[in-house]
């Protein structure tokens, strides 16, 4: 289906809350890793979408601090997931111009998770095409936490907005136009707490595994329709 999308007021950055794989197995009777692995699928198919309609930014949320409550099996097959990940698409993802980066503290996840990690930004630091955010151990209350000692730390009296956002993993990005979230939940789950104050947000009941670049532009055109006035009015 298409949704005519208007292609001068594509979002610059676009994120995205991909929730619904354990659901997605379980309605098949598969394990949660099988939906885990049917999400890495759409993944790659979403940051493929958003290169060709020319978004600039997309971040997703892959692993949250909370995750970690997982059941061990689960949490290990997630990281494993990530390199697989990383191993298959890191040529194609560099030969379209894509430049990764990490948000989150990921200098406590397995050490094969984690070269895997170093390689993928290490080959595509020069990119400046599409930057994909992977937000891993991420946890929005954490991200401010760290910037707020950050500037303790540093001496700084007076604290701005600015000199947050600065302090940020998203430091120098705009703030997310819009924020997708699916399965149908409407919640941020701590997901970009303070970069998300102005975003959009539009939700979607279709599984993360079944999140096709059709229903992409869908959720983009919904963003589109929005009259988006930053605390203003018209």
């Amino acid at each position: 289906m298409e949704y005519n999308l208007d292609m001068t007021r594509i979002p610059r950055h676009v994120a995205i809350i991909m929730d619904g794989n354990g659901r997605w197995a379980k309605e098949r009777g598969q394990i949660r890793l099988q939906g885990h692995l049917a999400g890495m699928e759409a993944l790659c198919g979403i940051v493929r979408h958003s290169s060709d309609i020319g978004v600039e930014y997309l971040t997703v949320y892959a692993f949250s601090t909370e995750n970690w409550k997982r059941p061990a099996d689960e949490v290990s097959g997630i990281f494993k997931l990530l390199i697989k990940f990383v191993k298959r698409e890191l040529d194609e993802l560099n030969r379209n111009n894509v430049r990764i980066d990490i948000l989150g503290d990921w200098s406590i996840i397995p050490e094969d998770s984690a070269d895997s990690i170093r390689l993928a930004l290490a080959t595509t630091e020069k990119n400046d095409g599409l930057k994909l955010n992977i937000a891993l151990n991420y946890g929005g209350r954490a991200e401010i936490t760290r910037a707020v000692n950050m500037l303790i730390d540093s001496g700084k009296k007076n604290v701005t907005e600015e000199d947050i956002s600065a302090c940020l993993y998203t430091a120098g990005m705009p703030d997310p136009d819009v924020i997708i979230r699916t399965s149908g939940e409407s919640r941020l789950s701590n997901f970009l707490i303070w970069q998300s104050a102005y975003s959009e947000i539009v939700l979607t009941p279709v599984y993360w595994p079944d999140f096709t670049p059709s229903e992409y532009e869908r959720c983009l055109a919904e963003y589109q329709s929005r009259d988006r006035r930053f605390g203003g009015h018209k």
